[in-house]
């Protein structure tokens, strides 16, 4: 099952529920939220900073994430920011994969391209490649 970064911030009203439950109820409620779409919490905490909550969970899939952040955010009471978090086999596979890719500002010659699969996919310091001016 794919994992997600969840941050959240609390708003005014969001702080003041948060002052009525407590931290442990806000926990409860995200995971109770978590497991009626179908996921798991894995992590949760509270921090100092810019984002007030950090969650690490499972989702069966980015719709069901989407789903999770327009109904938390919908509330108007905490706003919620969702990363996907890939593991290190799945970028393995991603390295794999490979494509056609010009750059912005780039002009790239086929002969080029042909060469990225054993390079890595980058512009090689002496590419023939010209950078737009």
């Amino acid at each position: 099952m794919p994992k997600y970064l969840i941050q959240a911030r609390y708003f005014s009203d969001g702080v003041k529920g948060l002052l009525k439950e407590g931290g442990t109820g806000r926990r409860d409620a995200v995971e109770e939220l978590f497991k009626s779409i179908g996921g798991t919490v894995e992590a949760f905490y509270f921090a100092f900073g810019n984002e007030d909550v950090f969650i690490i969970g499972d989702l069966p899939d980015n719709v069901t994430a989407a789903a999770l952040a327009i109904r938390v955010n919908a509330a108007g009471v905490t706003q919620c920011k969702t990363t996907v978090l890939l593991t290190p086999q799945e970028i393995d596979e991603a390295v794999t994969k490979t494509g056609t890719y010009r750059p912005p500002g780039y002009e790239i010659d086929q002969a080029e391209v042909a060469k990225w699969d054993s390079e890595g996919g980058h512009l090689a310091k002496d590419s023939p490649g010209k950078r737009n001016q």
